[in-house]
């Protein structure tokens, strides 16, 4: 811990803190972007920040774009809150692999639309745009003048550096951007995340000021100095985080390829999240030649947390059809004892008939 977040620990007193975030906080978020002041910032939990976001953006009939599936209130707020929302949906490949087609997106646009609400590094699939495709798409969102929220809680967690994209924030004046430390920096209990925004959108960044003492009124002060302090050490943080995805990319990988007749499996391109799908599911949650499609995988799933105490989130959480059909689940790539899990899951394989790995 550096000296002046050292002594801001050691001083701290457990009142109530600023409502946009303790200043050097508010500083430090700037140093992440090239076109933020502090006057663009609010710090909040990250589920607090987009709550507040829509809530003060969003009128009942206004059309909205989504991409999906992902995260529910990205897209289950504004439903609530009686908005058109049409979803920008995953494009899923028959060798576990995922895209999304730009173009399709420019199609869901109206010259009404309100919000473009967007999501890369993708969660669950791990897709990332490449930079023509980004651009492409902010343009798109120029073009009809709508906001553009930008969930970039899973950005600086790229495999290849190089494929890195600029934050929204900073290449798109009505861009809303959504990031904090649960993610990327490995800090989800601090629960501190942020909006950054341009001047164009100060006004909005007002409202959300105003509604954020409906929720809770400010941050916690220890978990911002602890962000504080956090962010003055990114680098160690991202490289330590970073070292240990790559690490279990590696392990997971040699385990797909290993049961490449049970899994079809394409590695995120970023992210700590990967979207495999099981070959063939059957019925009862054995992997045979049967395709059980959703109800395969959510047994397969019950059946291995039940069996050997390893837990995958299967497709049909996300109440997205295509997901669920081809029998597609989440893995967590940030955990230490990863390894550890793929040996149990590899010994539940091959205690199932059929399923031996070669």
């Amino acid at each position: 811990m550096d000296a002046d977040s050292k002594a801001r620990w050691e001083t701290l007193r457990l009142s109530y803190g600023e409502t946009r975030g303790l200043p050097a906080l508010v500083d430090e978020i700037c140093k992440l972007y090239e076109q933020v002041r502090p006057e663009g910032v609010i710090v909040g939990a990250p589920q607090e920040c987009i709550y507040l976001a829509m809530m003060a953006l969003l009128q009942p009939g206004d059309h909205v774009v989504v991409t999906y599936p992902g995260y529910q209130s990205l897209f289950q707020i504004a439903d609530s809150l009686g908005c058109q929302v049409d979803l920008w949906e995953v494009d899923l490949g028959e060798d576990g692999g995922a895209s999304f087609d730009v173009a399709k997106f420019k199609a869901l646009l109206r010259p009404t639309t309100k919000l473009a609400v967007v999501n890369f590094p993708h969660n669950p699939t791990g897709v990332l745009l490449d930079a023509a495709q980004w651009s492409d798409l902010v343009e798109a969102c120029r073009a009809v003048d709508c906001y553009l929220f930008s969930d970039e809680m899973y950005r600086l967690l790229e495999f290849c550096p190089t494929a890195r994209l600029p934050s929204a924030v900073d290449v798109y004046d009505k861009a809303i951007t959504l990031s904090g430390l649960s993610k990327a920096f490995g800090l989800p209990g601090l629960r501190i995340g942020w909006l950054a925004v341009r001047p164009p959108c100060y006004p909005l960044m007002a409202r959300v000021a105003e509604l954020k003492d409906y929720t809770t009124i400010c941050g916690a002060v220890p978990s911002e100095v602890l962000a504080l302090a956090a962010l003055r050490s990114r680098e160690a943080l991202l490289r330590r985080n970073m070292d240990i995805l790559r690490a279990n990319l590696t392990a997971v990988e040699a385990f797909m390829s290993e049961f490449e007749h049970v899994f079809k499996y394409r590695p995120p391109a970023a992210g700590s999240v990967a979207f495999p799908r099981l070959a063939a599911p059957s019925e009862d949650g054995g992997v045979g030649s049967g395709d059980g499609g959703a109800g395969g995988v959510e047994a397969f799933c019950e059946r291995l947390v039940n069996g050997c105490g390893v837990l995958l989130l299967p497709g049909t959480v996300y109440d997205h059809g295509p997901s669920s059909a081809r029998g597609h689940f989440r893995i967590g790539l940030g955990r230490r004892d990863l390894p550890e899990c793929l040996e149990k899951l590899r010994g539940y394989l091959r205690s199932l008939s059929g399923s031996t790995g070669s």
